[in-house]
């Protein structure tokens, strides 16, 4: 039992008659983690928090990350997000049966497969440059796993201003906005500016040698002058997705 929706069903089954309370029993009686001797999957993620556990597999060898993807999968989770994910361990995965997809340019891989969106609303994912592409693919796929329309404005920035001008209605329409942008992060201002939604603000490490690996882009999101923008930490497209996915599915 991982997901809220199961338990929901599993509840009403039992009301109906359809199930005994003996048999809804024996189904939560499963342990709330299982211990793998190098890691303790969190099977009840998804009933506590409405996201299930997901994969950071920087730092994992391919054949952890195998185990713990086998193990979320055979305990009922149906779609596994692996973020920071290798090629090797792509290609192990690849190899195992379980319906898999990876993606290198934002090193995503998903075993099962990406549910039909239900989000209130479309996240909309803009870049100040190309050279963001892969942060923000990491927000769109995290976000689109976890059940969500995804749109992208790409390569939008300040530096050519009348690209992001030309998307108005997208932003002005959008039930959150993720801005991605590197360099003296100038974008999450300008997008706070125009929309009448959350901005969550991802400054990426991309830039010159005084943008210091992305924190120049960090202090200038923090000290947005428009109202309404969040900043999540550098690089963390996956946090921008989670938590665009958690305002989105708000009622």
């Amino acid at each position: 039992m991982t997901d809220k929706k199961q338990l929901e069903a599993l509840l009403k089954s039992v009301a109906s008659g359809k199930t005994s309370v003996e048999e809804a029993a024996l189904q939560l009686r499963e342990i709330p983690y299982d211990d793998l001797g190098f890691a303790k999957t969190d099977l009840h993620r998804g009933m506590r928090q409405g996201i299930a556990e997901v994969i950071y597999g920087a730092g994992k060898t391919p054949e952890q990350i195998l185990r713990i993807a086998e193990n979320l999968h055979t305990h009922g989770q149906k779609s596994v997000l692996i973020t920071r994910m290798s090629r090797e361990s792509a290609d192990l995965i690849g190899e195992s049966g379980m319906e898999f997809t990876y993606d290198e340019l934002s090193r995503v891989g998903i075993v099962g497969r990406i549910p039909e969106a239900d989000g209130r609303g479309t996240i909309v994912i803009a870049t100040g440059g190309t050279s963001d592409i892969p942060i923000a693919e990491e927000a769109a796929k995290t976000a689109e796993v976890f059940g969500n329309t995804v749109m992208r404005l790409y390569d939008v920035g300040v530096a050519g201003i009348h690209r992001l001008l030309n998307h108005q209605r997208e932003i002005q329409s959008a039930r959150v906005i993720i801005a991605i942008a590197g360099m003296e992060g100038a974008l999450a201002s300008v997008i706070g500016g125009l929309a009448s939604c959350p901005v969550i603000a991802v400054p990426t490490s991309v830039g010159y040698g005084a943008s210091f690996g992305g924190l120049s882009a960090l202090l200038s999101m923090l000290n947005s002058c428009a109202s309404g923008v969040s900043v999540v930490n550098i690089d963390n497209g996956f946090g921008a997705g989670y938590l665009a996915s958690m305002i989105n599915h708000m009622d």
